[in-house]
Protein backbone atom coordinates (compact mmCIF):
# COMPACT_ATOMS: atom_id res chain seq x y z
CA UNK A 1 0.00 0.00 0.00
CA UNK A 2 2.64 2.19 0.84
CA UNK A 3 3.63 2.65 -2.91
CA UNK A 4 0.06 2.72 -4.27
CA UNK A 5 -0.51 6.03 -1.79
CA UNK A 6 3.01 7.92 -2.15
CA UNK A 7 2.23 7.47 -5.99
CA UNK A 8 -1.74 9.04 -5.86
CA UNK A 9 -0.82 11.50 -3.00
CA UNK A 10 2.18 12.75 -5.45
CA UNK A 11 -0.37 13.02 -8.37
CA UNK A 12 -3.07 14.53 -6.14
CA UNK A 13 -0.85 17.22 -4.57
CA UNK A 14 0.66 18.12 -8.53
CA UNK A 15 -2.87 18.14 -9.62
CA UNK A 16 -3.63 20.85 -6.60
CA UNK A 17 -0.29 22.59 -8.05
CA UNK A 18 -1.34 22.79 -11.00
CA UNK A 19 -5.07 24.14 -10.33
CA UNK A 20 -2.75 26.76 -8.44
CA UNK A 21 -0.77 27.48 -11.06
CA UNK A 22 -3.57 27.78 -13.36
CA UNK A 23 -5.36 30.09 -11.25
CA UNK A 24 -2.45 32.38 -10.61
CA UNK A 25 -2.76 32.96 -14.85
CA UNK A 26 -5.77 34.21 -14.39
CA UNK A 27 -5.46 37.86 -15.25
CA UNK A 28 -8.85 38.98 -15.31
CA UNK A 29 -11.66 37.50 -14.77
CA UNK A 30 -13.91 39.80 -15.37
CA UNK A 31 -13.17 39.80 -18.89
CA UNK A 32 -15.19 38.70 -21.41
CA UNK A 33 -12.42 37.99 -24.03
CA UNK A 34 -12.16 34.52 -25.44
CA UNK A 35 -8.39 33.88 -23.51
CA UNK A 36 -9.81 34.80 -20.40
CA UNK A 37 -12.54 32.75 -20.39
CA UNK A 38 -10.38 29.89 -21.64
CA UNK A 39 -8.39 30.42 -18.66
CA UNK A 40 -10.83 30.61 -15.71
CA UNK A 41 -12.44 27.59 -17.38
CA UNK A 42 -9.33 25.58 -16.87
CA UNK A 43 -8.73 26.55 -13.83
CA UNK A 44 -12.08 25.67 -12.63
CA UNK A 45 -11.96 22.08 -14.42
CA UNK A 46 -8.59 21.90 -13.06
CA UNK A 47 -9.54 23.16 -9.98
CA UNK A 48 -12.34 20.62 -9.60
CA UNK A 49 -10.49 17.60 -10.57
CA UNK A 50 -7.84 17.78 -8.03
CA UNK A 51 -10.33 18.56 -5.51
CA UNK A 52 -12.05 15.39 -6.06
CA UNK A 53 -8.95 13.48 -6.63
CA UNK A 54 -7.43 14.76 -3.35
CA UNK A 55 -10.54 13.63 -1.66
CA UNK A 56 -10.57 10.22 -3.11
CA UNK A 57 -6.92 9.47 -1.72
CA UNK A 58 -8.36 10.34 1.75
CA UNK A 59 -11.35 7.77 1.21
CA UNK A 60 -8.83 5.20 -0.05
CA UNK A 61 -6.57 5.92 2.83
CA UNK A 62 -9.66 5.24 5.10
CA UNK A 63 -11.19 2.21 3.34
CA UNK A 64 -7.47 0.65 3.84
CA UNK A 65 -7.81 1.67 7.58
CA UNK A 66 -11.22 -0.02 7.75
CA UNK A 67 -10.54 -3.02 5.92
CA UNK A 68 -7.13 -3.42 7.33
CA UNK A 69 -8.68 -3.47 10.85
CA UNK A 70 -11.42 -5.72 10.32
CA UNK A 71 -8.79 -8.48 8.82
CA UNK A 72 -6.91 -7.87 11.91
CA UNK A 73 -9.61 -8.34 14.30
CA UNK A 74 -10.58 -11.53 12.54
CA UNK A 75 -7.17 -13.12 12.61
CA UNK A 76 -6.41 -12.36 16.07
CA UNK A 77 -9.73 -13.97 17.22
CA UNK A 78 -8.95 -17.21 15.33
CA UNK A 79 -5.54 -17.42 15.74
CA UNK A 80 -5.95 -16.07 19.55
CA UNK A 81 -3.12 -13.91 19.12
CA UNK A 82 -3.00 -10.62 21.53
CA UNK A 83 -4.75 -7.60 20.84
CA UNK A 84 -2.03 -5.39 20.77
CA UNK A 85 -1.76 -5.03 17.50
CA UNK A 86 -5.27 -4.14 17.32
CA UNK A 87 -5.66 -1.84 19.36
CA UNK A 88 -2.78 0.03 17.70
CA UNK A 89 -4.45 -0.50 14.59
CA UNK A 90 -7.95 1.30 15.66
CA UNK A 91 -5.30 4.19 17.17
CA UNK A 92 -3.41 4.89 13.89
CA UNK A 93 -6.68 4.92 12.42
CA UNK A 94 -8.50 7.30 14.14
CA UNK A 95 -5.44 9.86 14.42
CA UNK A 96 -5.83 9.60 10.46
CA UNK A 97 -9.19 10.06 10.55
CA UNK A 98 -8.93 13.32 12.60
CA UNK A 99 -6.43 15.23 10.65
CA UNK A 100 -8.34 13.62 7.30
CA UNK A 101 -11.37 15.37 7.89
CA UNK A 102 -9.64 18.95 8.81
CA UNK A 103 -8.04 18.57 5.46
CA UNK A 104 -11.18 17.76 3.40
CA UNK A 105 -12.74 20.17 5.04
CA UNK A 106 -10.03 22.77 3.86
CA UNK A 107 -10.41 21.16 0.17
CA UNK A 108 -13.86 21.97 0.41
CA UNK A 109 -13.40 25.51 1.64
CA UNK A 110 -11.15 26.16 -1.82
CA UNK A 111 -14.13 25.20 -3.58
CA UNK A 112 -16.32 27.32 -1.66
CA UNK A 113 -14.15 30.19 -1.75
CA UNK A 114 -13.34 30.21 -5.05
CA UNK A 115 -17.07 29.92 -6.02
CA UNK A 116 -17.87 32.72 -4.03
CA UNK A 117 -14.92 34.69 -5.76
CA UNK A 118 -15.96 33.83 -8.98
CA UNK A 119 -16.91 37.76 -10.41
CA UNK A 120 -20.12 35.25 -12.57
CA UNK A 121 -21.37 33.99 -9.47
CA UNK A 122 -24.50 35.03 -8.07
CA UNK A 123 -23.45 34.96 -4.62
CA UNK A 124 -21.92 38.87 -4.45
CA UNK A 125 -19.43 37.90 -1.97
CA UNK A 126 -17.39 41.41 -1.53
CA UNK A 127 -14.62 39.73 0.84
CA UNK A 128 -14.13 39.98 4.25
CA UNK A 129 -12.50 43.12 6.26
CA UNK A 130 -11.71 44.73 3.47
CA UNK A 131 -9.88 41.59 1.79
CA UNK A 132 -10.87 41.06 -1.56
CA UNK A 133 -12.76 37.06 -2.46
CA UNK A 134 -10.14 36.28 -5.00
CA UNK A 135 -7.22 36.96 -2.13
CA UNK A 136 -9.42 35.24 0.17
CA UNK A 137 -9.51 32.00 -2.15
CA UNK A 138 -5.72 32.64 -2.59
CA UNK A 139 -4.95 32.19 1.48
CA UNK A 140 -7.52 28.92 1.73
CA UNK A 141 -6.13 27.73 -0.99
CA UNK A 142 -2.08 28.34 0.33
CA UNK A 143 -3.59 26.66 3.80
CA UNK A 144 -5.30 23.80 2.35
CA UNK A 145 -2.61 22.62 -0.10
CA UNK A 146 0.22 22.87 2.50
CA UNK A 147 -2.38 21.13 4.82
CA UNK A 148 -3.25 18.42 2.36
CA UNK A 149 0.35 18.20 1.95
CA UNK A 150 1.11 17.58 5.34
CA UNK A 151 -1.64 15.08 5.62
CA UNK A 152 -0.27 13.06 3.25
CA UNK A 153 2.67 12.31 4.80
CA UNK A 154 1.07 12.20 7.98
CA UNK A 155 -1.06 9.34 6.59
CA UNK A 156 2.08 7.45 4.86
CA UNK A 157 3.77 7.11 8.24
CA UNK A 158 0.71 6.00 9.70
CA UNK A 159 0.21 3.29 6.94
CA UNK A 160 4.00 2.63 6.87
CA UNK A 161 3.30 1.81 10.87
CA UNK A 162 -0.04 -0.52 10.06
CA UNK A 163 2.36 -2.12 7.17
CA UNK A 164 4.83 -3.24 10.05
CA UNK A 165 2.13 -4.58 12.28
CA UNK A 166 0.32 -6.70 9.94
CA UNK A 167 3.32 -7.99 8.76
CA UNK A 168 4.08 -9.14 12.80
CA UNK A 169 0.58 -10.78 12.66
CA UNK A 170 1.33 -12.37 9.34
CA UNK A 171 4.86 -13.47 11.36
CA UNK A 172 2.94 -15.28 14.06
CA UNK A 173 0.28 -16.90 12.15
CA UNK A 174 2.95 -18.54 10.19
CA UNK A 175 4.46 -19.84 13.48
CA UNK A 176 1.09 -20.91 14.70
CA UNK A 177 0.78 -22.90 11.14
CA UNK A 178 4.16 -24.32 11.30
CA UNK A 179 4.08 -25.32 14.69
CA UNK A 180 0.30 -27.59 13.62
CA UNK A 181 2.21 -28.67 11.18
CA UNK A 182 -0.58 -26.49 8.36
CA UNK A 183 0.48 -25.35 4.91
CA UNK A 184 1.86 -21.45 4.76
Amino acid sequence: MNRIFLTLAIVGNILLAGATYFGLQIEDPKSIQVESIASVSRHMLTGMGALCFATLIHAIVLTYFMGTGRWMEETITVYQLDKVSLKENQTLKYKVVIWMTVSISFLLGIGAFGAAADPASAVGFKGWFGIPPATLHFFVVCAALSLNFLVNMWEYQMISRNGTLINQIMDQVRKIRLEKGLTV
